[in-house]
């Protein structure tokens, strides 16, 4: 990042990651509320929402693809981020489960297209400078917050209704702030001399997909069903709205410190308290819903289970996917995490929801939780993770 150009690029960086975030912010705690107001059962609910997260397992890979082999990473993002925000005014049209399926399995495949190639565009401008990706990446978190926390309180006075066209808005916020990044970072790459099949075999490298595929896993029930969960312990929105805005203040609060974390304790020992204190914070939500301190605590459990993971998980993808292979990194990265992981996570806590108990989805995350840490313990070693 060069020095005279870098506070004007660092906000352009900053501004994508802004209302990206404020899109998730929007979708991932209300969505829910509104396909219950259109009708849709608890597992439909579960099989929607899966879909955004099984466009994250083709989509990423497809463009990650495309990306490392014309460099054209921002031309894919504009690309991704227009057509996302175009298909998803379809669902102004959808009143049924399958025409909103459709809306929602089309955007996503886009939708979930931009932001793999845009954390290796934001890694290819910092250069030399890496330990600045946070604090770029916490404007992605104050977005949620913001988002997360206003719609928590108009929703208590307006119509869920409102919800579609605020995530327009914010998708549109998308597709403007990707044209003020250039696509310098972006440019062709020669071929890595290591295979990427040779990359995916190595133990630590399957060990790091599995633990990020069980962290994203565990986090499906709260994603999906948090807010309905709450909602069904005497919750208000407006409450529920600032829960989830304080998990992602801590998030900020983290990421602001990363930079200091990482040297002084190194990225196994994180990996390590980040899995264990997730699944504590499952444990907490499952056990004790109707305190409303222990789920201000339990939030606050949030800077481990997505801030500390996230930050440390993206460093370690970064150091064994270099070069050609940077675009494929970070795709795997989302997909097997966020897609696969995600969707596996929501798709069998709606399972559990109804055939079981609400609480059952979350002491299953609290088991997932706890096998990622021993995973973490057996194959991923200190001299992997300086």
């Amino acid at each position: 990042m060069k020095s005279e150009k870098a506070p004007l690029l660092y906000w352009r960086l900053s501004g994508f990651y802004f209302f990206y975030f404020a899109s998730l912010g929007a979708l991932v705690p209300y969505w829910s509320l509104y396909l219950k107001d259109m009708g849709f059962s608890i597992r439909e609910i579960g099989e929607l929402m899966a879909l955004i997260l099984v466009t994250k397992i083709i989509a990423p890979n497809i463009w990650g693809w495309i990306a490392d082999h014309t460099g054209k990473r921002m031309l894919i993002v504009r690309i991704g981020s227009f057509l996302a925000a175009f298909i998803f005014a379809g669902i102004f049209f959808s009143d049924d489960f399958w025409s909103v399926a459709l809306v929602m399995l089309a955007f996503s495949f886009f939708w979930n297209a931009a932001l793999p190639q845009f954390e290796v565009t934001t890694l290819h401008h910092l250069e030399d400078q890496p330990h600045r990706y946070s604090s770029i990446r916490l404007w992605g978190s104050i977005g949620f917050i913001l988002a997360v926390a206003s719609l928590g309180f108009v929703l208590e006075s307006y119509s869920i209704t409102f919800l579609p066209l605020t995530i327009f808005g914010f998708m549109l916020g998308i597709l403007v702030m990707s044209f003020f990044v250039p696509e310098r970072a972006a440019a062709h790459l020669s071929l890595a001399p290591i295979k990427l099949k040779q990359i995916l075999l190595r133990p630590e490298v399957l060990a790091l997909i599995v633990v990020c595929f069980l962290s994203q896993a565990s986090h499906g029930a709260y994603y999906t069903f948090y807010t309905l969960y709450m909602e069904g312990y005497g919750y208000s929105r407006s409450v529920i709205g600032q829960l989830w805005a304080l998990g992602v203040v801590v998030e900020v609060l983290v990421f602001l410190v990363m930079h200091r974390l990482v040297p002084y304790f190194g990225l196994r020992k994180l990996f390590l308290a980040t899995f264990l204190l997730t699944a504590f914070r499952w444990l907490l939500i499952a056990a004790y819903a109707d305190s409303l301190t222990v789920m201000l605590f339990a939030q606050t459990l949030h800077a481990a289970s997505f801030g500390i993971f996230h930050a440390v998980a993206i460093q370690l993808f970064h150091q064994h996917f270099s070069g050609q292979h940077a675009g494929k990194g970070q795709a795997i990265y989302s997909s097997v995490s966020f897609g696969a992981g995600g969707a596996f996570g929501t798709y069998l806590s709606g399972v559990l929801w109804e055939s079981a108990s609400p609480e059952s989805s979350f002491w299953l995350s609290a088991v997932m939780g706890l096998i990622a840490f021993f995973v973490v313990l057996r194959w991923i070693h200190a001299k992997n993770t300086q």
